[in-house]
């Protein structure tokens, strides 16, 4: 008798924990949404202001080059030229392709060099262009296009290898040239949006052009049971020591981009310098951070003041207590959207790609960085942070800690969503 009673008092506790869980989970979803739509309504209708920008930059690496971009409109017209001089092949990888005026810019520029008998492979992430017009991603049949499905699991519901998103935006025009970063495309990107590109010749266009063909060969579509016919490069052996190519592939359980992040800020002496779009990493992440700066590393992270994406804007508010005790200064840029992803470390280490600092990039979608090892470079890329700093806000401790009640309560509410994103 005991024994039933005893069964029953536990089943009992047990349903209440469930449904206590269940309970505070949909109060966090509840209140997501409900901050994502009175942001979209804020939002309607507004426009971002001008923003500070460097000039594209290049700067000379062994045998060939890398060049800096910081503005949409600058990048776009030196890839469309690429593009349009383009003679034997094109590689073009993108997570979001807008069906607007430069959206049309890149698939009319691609169309007519398939139509003039250059390969043209194209690759976007279906997910990301759910609300694209169909008639947009509908391309000549001289195109090779893959479409990265939205539910790419098939009858692997429970295999969470499959379940990233391709992020990585990449072009490789013939042997001579490689843009890989944060840019999208879309007329947005081209002048409201502050992010960074890199433009490389030399050796590190063939590591691009490897970076490419893998996907494309690992996600190729089959057709009644045959495999479309493999993506085969011919590229050199030879590679630039200086330049490297990181790559998440969670496919294969591949994430070296959080590693290359934490080897490089656990051996700095100097400064570290971050810019994220969405600041959401793991504890390991956050300590490492901490740990620079407690040993006299001049650590700073820019992030926006207000993302596109308000939900990560509040959960990543719940990390600044212990950065900023720690020692590290924290940057709000103003007015624009920054969504670079950049570091630099004691003036000789660069990382330029389409990874945040995030557990949805480091630990779960395609991503791509390049890392370079390059003193010019670096002070490239600290002189661009050091233009984006101006159009920043500090955030300091004393300000941090007389936040609002609300506010506070929200973070906390919020924190549990953290391992999603």
């Amino acid at each position: 008798m005991r024994t039933v009673r005893a069964t029953a008092a536990a089943e009992r506790v047990l349903r209440t924990v469930r449904r206590t869980l269940l309970a505070l989970f949909g109060a966090q979803l509840a209140l997501a949404l409900g901050l994502t739509l009175v942001d979209s309504y804020r939002r309607r209708g507004k426009k971002p202001k001008p923003f500070p920008v460097t000039p594209p930059r290049e700067v000379a690496i062994g045998d060939g080059t890398i060049t800096t971009y910081t503005y949409g409109n600058d990048l776009y017209d030196d890839m469309l030229a690429a593009i349009e001089g383009a003679r034997r092949q094109i590689l073009f990888e993108t997570y979001i392709w807008k069906g607007d005026e430069v959206g049309e810019r890149f698939k009319s520029a691609l169309a007519a060099a398939a139509a003039r008998g250059v390969e043209v492979y194209c690759i976007y992430d279906g997910f990301a262009n759910l609300v694209v017009s169909p008639r947009f991603l509908h391309f000549p049949r001289s195109m090779k296009v893959l479409r990265y499905p939205v539910y790419a699991a098939g009858w692997r519901v429970f295999d969470l290898r499959r379940y990233g998103r391709d992020h990585r935006k990449i072009l490789v025009v013939d042997d001579v040239v490689g843009f890989v970063g944060g840019y999208n495309v879309g007329t947005a990107y081209a002048t409201e949006w502050r992010d960074t590109h890199v433009c490389i010749t030399g050796p590190g266009v063939w590591d691009l052009k490897r970076a490419f063909a893998d996907f494309w060969n690992l996600n190729r579509r089959r057709r009644l049971g045959v495999s479309e016919r493999p993506l085969l490069l011919e590229t050199a052996s030879t590679w630039e020591p200086r330049i490297r190519l990181h790559r998440n592939v969670p496919r294969l359980l591949m994430f070296p981009i959080r590693n290359m992040y934490l080897e490089a800020i656990n051996r700095s002496s100097r400064n570290v310098w971050l810019t994220t779009a969405y600041f959401l990493p793991d504890q390991d992440f956050v300590d490492a951070m901490k740990d620079a700066a407690r040993r006299g590393v001049d650590v700073r992270l820019l992030i926006p003041h207000k993302s596109n994406h308000i939900v990560a804007d509040w959960i990543s508010r719940g990390y600044f207590s212990q950065l900023l005790d720690a020692g590290v200064r924290i940057f709000r840029y103003r007015d624009a959207m920054v969504h670079a992803k950049t570091a630099t470390v004691d003036g000789s280490w660069s990382t330029v790609g389409t990874a945040n600092i995030d557990r949805l990039s480091l630990q779960g979608n395609f991503e791509i960085n390049v890392e370079v090892f390059d003193e010019a470079l670096a002070r490239t890329l600290e002189e661009i942070f050091t233009v984006d700093q101006g159009n920043s806000l500090e955030l300091t401790s004393g300000e941090w800690e007389a936040r609002d009640l609300h506010r506070k309560f929200t973070e906390y509410v919020l924190a549990p969503l953290r391992p999603l994103l």
